[in-house]
C-alpha cells in the first residue's frame, strides 16, 4: 500500500509539473544542446582504449599489468579534476583494487506515507571492470623467449640462436595479438568519456558514482567487493546501474535489463531505466550524426535463461553476464551496454559478430585472441566520410570511437530522466507552487460565491 501511494502521489505531482514548466523535470546543463553534435567528444574515449590495450595487453586480474592500468585510470580520473577514492580488496588470486568517483546530486523530493515530501539522495551506479584475460584454452602463461635469448634493444633473437632457414618464420608477424581492446577497454574507455562529459552536466538530481571495477573477470569480484562495502542505506539508495562492456568488435550496439526482470510483477520497475536510455538514443540525431543506433534484443526465444528449470521469453535481456549482476541479484535495477549479435532463430547461435572477416573463433571476440587492436582496426576502421553530403568530411569511420562517445551520452542524458521516486528540487518547487495557485484559484471562487 506504501509504495502504491508514493507512486499515485509522485505521477499526479510529475504530471503537473511538466504541465506547469515542461523542462524543470530533466534538470539542466550548462550547455545547449544544440550548440552543437551531440556527443560529440572527439578521439578521447578510443584514443583511450588504444592506449590502454597498447600499454597494458595483460590485464589479468590480480596481475602487474591489471594494477597498472588501475593507476592509470586513476591518473586519467585526476587530470579531469576529481579525487577517485582507492578502494583495495583480497580476491581469489590476490589483491585488486576499484577506483570510485562520486559526483554529489540536488536529490530528490520523494513521498511519505502522510503526504509530504522529504529530500533523499538517490544513487545511479556508471560502472565497469577493466581487467582482461583471455578463456584458458587460449592462455600460454610461457614466456614466448628465454630471457637469455631476446635482445630487448632491437626485439629480435641473439645472433647464435638466430636458424637461417626459419628466417620468414621468426620475421611473419602473428595474425593476433591479443590486448583486450573490445573487452574491456572499450568500456573502461567509454565510462572516462562519461565522466568527462559529466562535467558539463549541472543540476543533476542523482548522486553519479562512476566506478571502475578491478577483478571483473574473476566472477566479478570487484563488483561485488564494492557492494559489499557500503551501508544498508546506501544499498538501498542505488536506483540504475549502467554497466558498459565490450563495445567494439560485436556487428551491434545492445542495451538489456537484467535476469530479475523476468519477474513479472516487476518487469516494468525493472526495466524503465532500459526504456529511457532507448528514448535517449532515439530522440537525439545520433543515427544522423554518426549512424548509431541503440537495439535491444528482440528474439523472443523461449528458453531457460536463468537456470530455475523454467523456460522464460528471451527478450531485452543479454546472453553475457557481466559486473551487472551483482546488482541485478540485489533487485536493483540495471542497464547493460554491449556490442553482440542477437539476429539468430535459437539461443546456441548467438554470437558476438557475423562479420565473415570475424569468423576465426566462431564470431566470438571477448577473451578469445581476436580480441586485438590490430586485428579489429585491420577490419572494422573505415575511412571518414561526408555522412551529410555537404562536401565536408563530418564523421569518423571509427567504430570505437562512435560507440564509446554515443555510450557515453546516451547514459549521460539517461540520468536526467531523474528518479522514479521522486522530484528534483527545481521540479518540487514548479510542483508546490502550482499546488498553491489551484488552492488559491478554489478559496477565490469560494469566496466569490461562484
Amino acid at each position: 500500500m506504501k509504495s502504491d501511494l508514493i507512486k499515485k502521489v509522485i505521477a499526479a505531482a510529475t504530471c503537473v509539473t511538466l504541465m506547469a514548466q515542461p523542462l524543470l523535470l530533466t534538470s539542466c546543463k550548462n550547455k545547449n544542446k544544440n550548440d552543437g553534435k551531440p556527443a560529440d567528444y572527439g578521439t578521447y574515449g578510443s584514443d583511450i582504449a588504444r592506449e590502454i590495450a597498447s600499454k597494458f595487453p595483460d590485464r589479468r586480474a590480480y596481475s602487474t599489468g591489471e594494477s597498472q592500468t588501475g593507476a592509470y585510470i586513476e591518473e586519467k580520473i585526476k587530470e579531469l579534476g576529481y579525487t577517485p577514492e582507492v578502494q583495495s580488496f583480497q580476491g581469489s588470486g590476490g589483491t585488486s583494487a576499484n577506483y570510485i568517483v562520486k559526483v554529489e546530486g540536488t536529490g530528490f523530493y520523494c513521498a511519505q506515507d502522510d503526504g509530504t515530501f522529504v529530500l533523499e539522495h538517490r544513487v545511479a551506479i556508471i560502472g565497469t571492470h577493466y581487467d582482461a584475460d583471455l578463456y584458458s584454452e587460449y592462455r600460454d602463461d610461457e614466456e614466448e623467449y628465454d630471457d637469455e635469448d631476446y635482445d630487448e634493444d632491437d626485439e629480435d633473437y641473439d645472433d647464435e640462436d638466430y636458424d637461417d632457414e626459419d628466417e620468414d618464420e621468426e620475421e611473419e608477424e602473428p595474425e593476433f595479438r591479443y590486448d583486450g581492446i573490445s573487452d574491456n577497454a572499450s568500456g573502461t574507455a567509454c565510462v572516462l568519456t562519461a565522466l568527462m562529459a559529466f562535467k558539463e552536466y549541472s543540476n543533476v538530481g542523482f548522486d553519479v558514482w562512476f566506478v571502475f571495477f578491478g577483478a571483473g573477470t574473476d566472477n566479478f569480484t570487484g563488483a561485488e567487493a564494492f557492494y559489499q562495502s557500503l551501508s544498508y542505506e546506501e544499498q538501498h539508495s542505488i536506483d540504475v546501474m549502467y554497466d558498459v562492456d565490450s563495445l567494439y568488435a560485436g556487428d551491434k550496439v545492445y542495451a538489456s535489463s537484467g535476469y530479475k526482470s523476468l519477474i513479472s510483477t516487476r518487469r516494468y520497475e525493472m526495466r524503465r531505466k532500459l526504456y529511457q536510455a532507448y528514448d535517449v538514443c532515439f530522440s537525439n540525431t545520433l543515427y544522423t550524426n554518426y549512424g548509431f543506433d541503440l537495439y535491444y534484443n528482440e528474439s523472443g526465444i523461449k528458453v531457460d535463461v536463468d537456470d530455475d528449470g523454467v523456460n522464460d521469453i528471451f527478450k531485452e535481456m543479454p546472453k553475457t553476464v557481466s559486473d551487472f549482476k551483482v546488482f541485478d541479484d540485489r533487485m536493483i535495477p540495471v542497464v547493460y551496454f554491449e556490442s553482440y549479435e542477437y539476429n539468430f532463430t535459437t539461443y546456441d547461435q548467438m554470437k558476438e559478430t557475423k562479420n565473415l572477416s570475424l569468423q576465426d573463433y566462431g564470431g566470438n571476440i571477448r577473451r578469445t585472441p581476436a580480441d586485438s587492436t590490430a586485428f579489429l582496426d585491420s577490419v572494422l576502421v573505415e575511412e571518414d566520410y561526408d555522412r551529410n553530403g555537404d562536401g565536408e568530411i563530418d564523421c569518423s569511420g571509427d567504430r570505437l570511437q562512435i560507440r564509446i562517445n554515443c555510450v557515453a551520452f546516451i547514459i549521460c542524458e539517461a540520468l536526467l530522466k531523474g528518479s522514479d521516486k521522486g522530484m528534483t528540487p527545481a521540479a518540487y518547487d514548479a510542483f508546490r507552487a502550482e499546488q498553491t495557485r489551484q488552492t488559491y484559484a478554489v478559496e477565490t471562487t469560494e469566496t466569490s460565491g461562484t
